[in-house]
């Protein structure tokens, strides 16, 4: 009996070694590129041309970052346009997904299924193949090379999923605690906004944090719909003029990509507990 206890206490034991060495390994898989970033960027850009290629910098040096904040004022032209675009594109979303989610949730009718079905077939369809009628409606409207035309263009591919997304939210708010709320005399507004949407805050801030990221690095939209590089947002003026036909700065750009990436890594820090929240609740309720 004891040798069939420690043979199952050897197993486990082994189970476990292999199961981190696992877990190690993938986690060393994924953050390798973004250290190769971090260590590039400290690199002068002979030195990250080296072959076979230094691990470390051997000439620790911080020129790019004073390079970027010195010459290239055009960087921050760029990111002030991926801010303003990303901030407006969060909020409308918030927005709008609070109206169509709620109506989605609590008015029940003979299209709604159909409605669903054709946000959710909209999310389906590839971003290119709507390229060109998106061009076409926007060069009507005169709105090409414009950041309003491109966080509409944007906002017809985030809306969906986020109107999909609150409704899950919406839905699974008891409906006897609106009427309760109706029965006391407050008003379809009042409702809505002081009682169901700070019990769905939760949601609400994962639709908002999911929208900025996900417009935060756009690429296609900005790339097609934007041609005036006073106006382009970061993604697309990296490509365009940090990056030479013949030669790159590697040393440059891996700094723009650290300093591009602060937005995103300090939302994710200090709000990834409320978006996992809101997402994993919105995945199983409704």
């Amino acid at each position: 009996m004891k040798h069939v206890i420690h043979s199952i206490k050897d197993d486990t034991l082994l189970f476990n070694i292999v199961k981190y060495l696992v877990l190690a390994l993938i986690f060393l898989f994924l953050l390798f590129p973004l250290y190769w970033v971090l260590v590039t960027a400290f690199k002068t850009n002979m030195e990250a041309y080296m072959v076979p290629p230094t691990f470390f910098p051997k000439d620790f040096t911080v020129d790019s970052f004073v390079k970027l904040f010195t010459v290239n004022n055009q960087f921050f032209i760029y990111y002030k346009n991926n801010l303003i675009v990303s901030a407006a594109v969060a909020l409308i979303c918030c927005a709008v997904s609070v109206f169509s989610g709620y109506s989605l949730a609590r008015f029940k009718h003979r299209w709604s299924r159909w409605v669903f079905a054709l946000l959710l077939a909209s999310q389906m369809f590839p971003i290119i193949s709507r390229m060109i009628s998106l061009y076409s409606i926007l060069g009507k409207l005169g709105i090409i090379n414009s950041l309003g035309g491109l966080i509409l263009a944007i906002l017809a591919a985030q809306v969906p999923f986020c109107i999909i997304l609150m409704s899950s939210f919406f839905s699974g708010i008891p409906l006897e605690i609106e009427e309760a709320a109706y029965v006391d005399g407050a008003n379809k507004s009042t409702i809505l906004f002081r009682i169901v949407v700070p019990l769905v805050k939760s949601g609400l801030l994962a639709v908002g944090i999911y929208a900025f990221l996900m417009t935060w690095d756009d690429y296609l939209h900005a790339a097609t719909l934007i041609q005036n590089d006073a106006r382009r947002t970061l993604s697309v003026g990296i490509a365009l003029r940090y990056l030479g036909e013949l030669s790159y700065d590697w040393s440059l750009v891996n700094t723009i990509s650290i300093v591009g990436t602060v937005p995103v890594v300090l939302i994710f820090f200090f709000f990834q507990k409320y978006m996992i929240k809101g997402l994993v609740a919105g995945a199983v309720k409704g």
